[in-house]
């Protein structure tokens, strides 16, 4: 329930974003804080949370979280300003932070049969992208009846079911040998090298490289440097760096962060090149990618199945090369591709479905029961940078491609003021006043061809991951 509830509660707020933002007059600077503010906090107090988890009992910091989450739901609800909206959002992704590694790491230790565990992961995951399926469904329907911030309602019902049957069908548990006390500079240390890290990446992939965004990930590398130091002086750290030392774990680990740059970074440029391109509402944006969330939900329940007959790493390195070619069938796409688009990711999420549920599984059968909490924050962790740096890096390939082609295609005698809302950006020159057919049309094909090379990068990445995990993770 509460693993649907996070990305479900991701997914919904795209479509309130411009009813909520009409009736709180909200800037768009704090238009982007609202969208942004609930990952950034969720990605810096993962690693926090997944260690006090091992420390305090997963159960107990699951339903602590869950009741949190269920009172920032409300409160962001019913904010009645822009400022208040951001603060519950960042006290939402706090309280979110604790239930992501809580639920993996009560499934390591409920099951410790290997077959279990990953039937249980799988059905983790599979819900995971079941709440960004349904995510535009249920949001687009209340929306149609209700006011904004029912879309954030939906959280409490939720959680007040976890509240009441957690302590019935969930079992506590705390190993013996748990860590200590958490340590709170380690804490400090991590959440303060973790946020600047993923808001610098977060305004590169926004507004291009700036000195301030450079500047912030400096500060949060130096601050890390600092983290990992400390974590080698204690006898008890906040992390236990030695989970490194497990090539499963590092090679894994690895794989989850490429994998989810890639994905990530082609699956914005599908979002815009759906809309910009295409021409569909978001609404009809999202519809069409449930067929390729439905797929990753069906490769990702086959996976225990198939680990029973065929090694992690042959399932690793298959689903890999199986999606590494649905992407680069997005290099044959036009500027009225659907049909194409659809199917590319649809082959791409089915491929990938195998190798995530795979990873996720080594990840945690890696670490040492006592450290499960730790071991899934890690996994986490790793996710939210790859979206972050997919979108950076991936997103700056899509417009450096868009801004040097698009010039060229600019039919003779185009009016100047056009010519820079185009080299600005698709969006600007759709949105610009007299553009006219073969002015969209030379935009539309250039941003197409950022995408085509966005597909072809992301394709050859994940062929590439798939032969190295493969010879990483073969067995002696």
């Amino acid at each position: 329930m509460p693993t649907l509830l996070l990305s479900l509660d991701i997914s919904v707020l795209y479509l309130a974003l411009p009813a909520l933002s009409a009736d709180l007059g909200v800037t768009s600077t704090q238009q982007l804080w609202i969208s942004d503010i609930y990952s950034f906090m969720i990605a810096g107090f993962l690693v926090v949370m997944g260690s006090l988890g091992d420390r305090v009992g997963r159960r107990k910091l699951l339903l602590a979280g869950g009741a949190a989450f269920a009172a920032c739901s409300a409160l962001a609800a019913y904010a009645s300003s822009p400022e208040m909206l951001i603060v519950s959002r960042a006290l939402l992704g706090i309280a979110g932070a604790t239930l992501m590694p809580s639920t993996m790491a009560l499934i390591r230790t409920l099951f410790p049969d290997p077959a279990q565990m990953a039937v249980a992961l799988s059905i983790w995951f599979s819900c995971f992208m079941g709440g960004m399926t349904i995510g535009p469904l249920v949001g687009g329907v209340l929306l149609e009846h209700f006011w904004w911030g029912s879309a954030f309602l939906l959280g409490v019902p939720v959680m007040v079911l976890l509240l009441v049957l957690g302590p019935v069908l969930l079992p506590e548990h705390r190993e013996d040998t748990a860590p200590g006390r958490l340590d709170l500079a380690s804490a400090g240390l991590c959440v303060a090298a973790i946020l600047p890290v993923i808001y610098g990446l977060k305004e590169i992939a926004r507004d291009g490289v700036s000195i301030g965004a450079v500047v912030a990930m400096a500060a949060g590398l130096a601050l890390g440097v600092a983290f990992v130091r400390r974590q080698r002086r204690l006898a008890d750290p906040l992390l236990d760096l030695r989970l490194f030392a497990n090539r499963r774990f590092t090679v894994s680990l690895t794989a989850f962060l490429l994998t989810g740059v890639v994905m990530a970074g082609v699956s914005f440029a599908a979002a815009q090149y759906m809309q910009l391109v295409l021409g569909l509402s978001p609404l009809e944006a999202g519809l069409w990618l449930i067929p390729s969330n439905v797929a990753m939900v069906a490769a990702t329940l086959i996976a225990p199945r198939l680990l029973q007959r065929h090694q992690a790493a042959d399932l690793l390195a298959g689903g890999l090369a199986v999606s590494g070619a649905g992407l680069l069938l997005l290099t044959l796409a036009g500027t009225d591709s659907l049909g194409l688009q659809v199917t590319a990711m649809t082959v791409a999420a089915a491929g990938i479905g195998v190798p995530m549920a795979v990873v996720t599984n080594l990840i945690l059968a890696a670490a040492p029961p006592e450290r499960a909490g730790s071991a899934a924050s890690l996994s986490e962790t790793a996710g939210e940078f790859g979206i972050a740096l997919g979108i950076a890096s991936l997103g700056s390939v899509t417009i450096a491609v868009y801004s040097g082609r698009v010039g060229e295609l600019l039919p003779a005698g185009t009016p100047s003021s056009l010519t820079a809302a185009a080299q600005e950006s698709l969006a600007a020159v759709t949105s610009a006043d007299g553009a006219g057919a073969a002015v969209l049309e030379a935009a539309r094909t250039a941003f197409t061809s950022g995408f085509n090379v966005v597909g072809g990068i992301g394709g050859a990445v994940l062929l590439l991951v798939a032969v190295v995990a493969r010879l990483a993770l073969r067995e002696k």
